[in-house]
């Protein structure tokens, strides 16, 4: 996800999208532990768009 897509949603769509990003991270976390993910990049990316909607969330509240 790309930061100029999430500039273009607001407050309740972000923090949706930061839930949804969320419950994404546990479940890999969880995949992790029991060894059943294969494609441990994918928690990385994940991990980096919270950051990023967290980012944009901040910068629309400070305004």
């Amino acid at each position: 996800m790309k930061a100029s897509e999430l500039r273009g949603k607001d407050q309740v769509a972000l923090q949706k999208e930061l839930n949804d990003l969320l419950k994404a991270q546990f479940g890999l976390r969880m995949q992790t532990a029991t060894q059943q993910l294969s494609n441990t990049s994918q928690l990385k990316k994940v991990r980096r768009d919270i950051a990023r909607v967290k980012t944009v969330l901040n910068t629309k509240e400070a305004k």
